[in-house]
Order: structure tokens, then C-alpha cells, then sequence
């Protein structure tokens, strides 16, 4: 302790001589995770965005709300996609309690408390602190086409335009105005839950510079470095189902959250669900089928594009809604079905 604050002192004195501006500081709640890993050393330029001419975070955010934004003085772009936007499948805030955990459940329950959608792809927030982006199983679905996405968040951002969105490519300054918006809601140092003591070992390798290495890893060590992806398959038996028994009360949580955000007033999708009995009738009498309207098929399948219908169904993985969920949800349109 005594050669901690020996150390402590001969730093402010030493920072006395630099000027103020030059001066590093401690970190705060809302200092950004990247911009710390930057002080400590670590090159962040590959995820930087990059200088062009009217590219800026504002715009990058109209762009993955809107799907389309312009350049200062200059006439709107063209949208991105007719189909979907960003936030059709990506959240934009938080959404996991646990950073280094990917339970469907604890998702389900922190985004009903947060009035956020329960959505098929990962959040957007903190998406540019990952380190591999179209993990695990999406190689089956894609193909080659994840190679150049996999390790660079730049191709998984034009990946996602064009074969997601079923878009077009964004334009440069479309994608550097993205970058900065995804830099802006990247982590920050209060997500991470760090100790009293992991604070003041960061902020001695920022203030001394020394052991910046050690802190840089420290900070890594609290949040995942990619998304994993598992598919898996509808049951064999879809009368029987998994054989688990629904919760109708969690299966709720499920349509309103998931369901509705798209098939509510034909948002997103061509096929209309709302809250009457004859969606809820509908839905549970296609259940055991093999048509794609099933609930299994449409979960675990999804739908694929075609021309002159390129908006389509995601399929929803392992880690973003579990069997248990699934038997959740089929429980309450069986239910609503019946009672309505």
C-alpha cells in the first residue's frame, strides 16, 4: 500500500510538467472500453472509424434505425434495404445481465424489464468490442461468403446489408458513419463490473503507465469476444413437440417481445399476427405440420427470401431462444387459442 501511493505521488508530480490537455486520467463509468484499451496501449485501428468527408455517428445511427440517411447539403441517399433495417433483428442497448454469458432466459427477462424486443440476432451494442463477428453455425447458412466477415467488422457490417437486409452494399461514407455509431455504443467501463481494486489497477497502469499489458487483459476478461451461433432442429414428432412442458406466462414474454416486433401490423413481414383469437387459432393449428407456418419450422428453419418476397423469417438459435422457450411459447398460443 505504501508503494502504491509512493508511486501515486510521483505520478501526479511528474503529470504537473505535461500539459493538462496531454495528461492522462482516470477512468470513468461511462468511459468507452475501447478508448481505455487505446490509453493501455492496445491499437484499436482497425475499429476506428475512418475520416471521410460527412461521415458521422448521427448519420450511422439513421442508418441502422431508418435505413437511410444523407450527407450534409446533399439530397437523401437511396435506402439501404426495402425490406429491413437494422433493428428489425438487432437491438441497439444492452441486453445480456452477464456479459460472458449467453442465456436465452436471463436475455428474455432483462429485455421484458428493459421494455426492449427479444430479437433473433445479437445487440449492436458492444458488437464492436467483439474480436469475430457470423460465428458457430452461420458458416452453414452462408457459406464462404462468412470468411471475409468473421474477423472483420467492416465485411460483417456489408455482409449483413446485403444478405440479411437483402439490400444493397453501403456506400463508404454510409459504412465509416456506421462505425462511428458503433464506436459510440460500444461497452463502457461501467458495464464490466469491475472490483474497487481492478479500478485502481487500472487506472495505476493508465496513470504510471506501467503493467498496461496486465490491465489491458484484465479488462478483456469481462465480456465475450464473439456471439456463438447453434441451430438446432425442429422435433422430429411436432405434435408431441420436446416433450417439455410449457410455462404459458414465459411463452407470452416470448410473442409479445419476439412474434408482435414483426408480425404485428405486417411490420417486417407479409404475414400478420395480433393478439385476437384468430392468429392465435391459426398459429396452433399449423403446430404440428410441416407447412412454414409452423411454429418449429418458422423457429428453428426460418424462411428463405425469393423474388418478388425477399423479406423473410431469421432463425432463431440455441442461445437466442432455448427449447424450454420454444415449449414456452407453443403453451401460450395452445392456451390463447382455447380461451379466447
Amino acid at each position: 500500500m505504501v508503494k502504491y501511493l509512493i508511486g501515486l505521488l510521483i505520478a501526479i508530480v511528474l503529470m504537473a510538467f505535461v500539459p493538462s490537455k496531454n495528461r492522462p486520467k482516470p477512468i470513468k463509468p461511462d468511459s468507452l472500453v475501447l478508448e481505455v484499451l487505446e490509453e493501455l496501449g492496445v491499437d484499436q485501428s482497425a475499429k476506428k472509424p475512418k475520416n471521410i468527408t460527412n461521415a458521422n455517428a448521427r448519420i450511422g445511427e439513421d442508418l441502422v434505425n431508418r435505413g437511410f440517411s444523407k450527407r450534409d447539403n446533399l439530397k437523401k441517399a437511396k435506402r439501404q434495404s426495402k425490406h429491413f433495417v437494422c433493428t428489425s433483428c438487432h437491438n441497439v442497448k444492452r441486453e445480456d445481465p452477464d456479459l460472458l454469458s449467453f442465456d436465452p432466459q436471463a436475455r428474455l427477462d432483462y429485455v421484458t424489464e428493459k421494455g426492449l424486443p427479444f430479437l433473433q440476432a445479437t445487440t449492436l451494442y458492444g458488437a464492436i468490442n467483439r474480436e469475430h463477428w457470423y460465428n458457430g453455425d452461420y458458416e452453414k447458412k452462408y457459406g464462404d461468403l462468412v470468411k471475409p466477415a468473421r474477423n472483420d467488422i467492416r465485411e460483417a457490417v456489408q455482409l449483413c446489408a446485403v444478405e440479411c437486409a437483402q439490400g444493397r452494399r453501403v456506400k463508404d461514407w454510409e459504412l465509416e458513419s456506421i462505425m462511428a455509431y458503433l464506436w459510440e455504443i460500444g461497452l463502457q467501463i461501467k458495464d464490466l463490473d469491475l472490483s474497487e481494486k481492478e479500478v485502481d489497477i487500472i487506472n495505476d497502469a493508465i496513470l504510471n503507465s506501467t503493467n498496461q499489458a496486465t490491465a489491458a487483459a484484465l479488462i478483456t476478461t469481462k465480456y465475450s469476444k464473439e456471439s456463438p451461433a447453434t441451430f438446432l432442429l425442429p422435433p422430429d414428432d411436432r405434435s408431441a413437440g420436446s416433450g417439455l412442458e410449457g410455462d404459458p406466462k414465459n411463452g407470452r414474454l416470448i410473442y409479445e417481445g419476439s412474434c408482435l416486433h414483426c408480425h404485428y401490423q405486417k411490420r417486417y413481414t407479409f404475414f400478420p399476427l395480433d393478439r385476437g383469437k384468430m392468429s392465435f387459432t391459426h398459429l396452433s393449428r399449423k403446430i404440428p405440420t410441416y407447412s412454414r407456418q409452423s411454429l418449429y419450422q418458422v423457429v428453428r428453419w426460418g424462411t428463405f427470401s425469393k423474388f418478388g418476397k425477399q423479406s423473410y423469417m431469421p432463425r432463431y438459435t440455441e442461445e437466442k431462444m432455448s427449447v424450454q422457450q420454444l415449449a414456452d411459447l407453443r403453451a401460450y398460443i395452445d392456451e390463447q387459442a382455447e380461451t379466447l
